[in-house]
């Protein structure tokens, strides 16, 4: 007997994959529209590579920096909301209960059953204010580690790709040879990126790889564009 086998397809990445993405995004994009620009508006491929590893450097400790602090604010964020949550099962046992029922009733539950589920939370303290987090409040219990890790993986995945546009420039090529790799390699890279985050957020890979080197490419585009129009009106 013929039966079909149905296969859900979820954002499956964790919190280190996004990171990741994160840091990954801005590491090529940026660097490579720095370094493009800089080639529009001097003659050497070592002033372009010096200026790049700046802003590597920069930019990862940015980046991390921002990874760090925003997932500091999200665990600030649930310890106060999960104070006020014990504070109003303590004080205010009526209300809470009555918000209780009020979230079962969105799932379809009435009469004796709704009466059930909702003395079947209030019953244990710890499991009220637990429910109460996550069903009215949509908040999960962040992982206290999630702070340093978050700041290192999005630091380290900016150089990562950062390094990428900066290497044809650290081989030490002539600068029209060394713009001319680092458009090469970048806009591979920016493909092979675009793919692999498709498989993550669920578009398909032709459009994932697509729209990430569009990015990438407009940014570096512009910067050289703008670079040479600068460069000129100085002559």
């Amino acid at each position: 007997m013929y039966s079909r086998v149905h296969v859900e397809q979820h954002f499956t990445g964790s919190d280190t994959v996004r990171d990741i993405v994160i840091g990954m995004s801005d590491g090529l994009t940026v660097p490579f529209a720095l370094a493009a620009g800089l080639s529009g508006a001097v003659d050497s491929s070592f002033v372009v590579l010096i200026a790049g590893i700046a802003e590597v450097v920069a930019g990862s400790i940015a980046m991390g920096l921002g990874g760090y602090l925003a997932a500091r604010s999200e665990a600030d964020h649930y310890r106060a909301e999960l104070e006020r949550e014990w504070r109003e099962v303590k004080e205010l046992p009526q209300a809470e209960t009555e918000e209780v029922r009020q979230v079962f009733r969105g799932y379809g539950l009435e009469g004796e059953p709704l009466e059930q589920a909702t003395r079947a939370v209030i019953a244990r303290p710890q499991t009220w204010v637990e429910f109460m987090m996550k069903e009215e409040l949509g908040l999960e219990k962040p992982d206290p580690r999630r702070a340093l890790r978050s700041a290192l993986t999005i630091g380290g995945s900016y150089v990562v790709g950062g390094a990428i546009p900066l290497l044809p420039y650290a081989l030490r090529l002539p600068l029209a040879s060394a713009l001319i790799w680092s458009v090469v390699v970048t806009l591979v890279a920016l493909l092979i990126f675009g793919a692999v985050k498709a498989r993550f957020t669920g578009i398909s890979l032709f459009r994932g790889a697509w729209q990430t080197a569009l990015v990438g490419g407009l940014a570096a585009g512009a910067a050289y564009g703008l670079a040479r129009v600068i460069s000129g009106l100085e002559h």
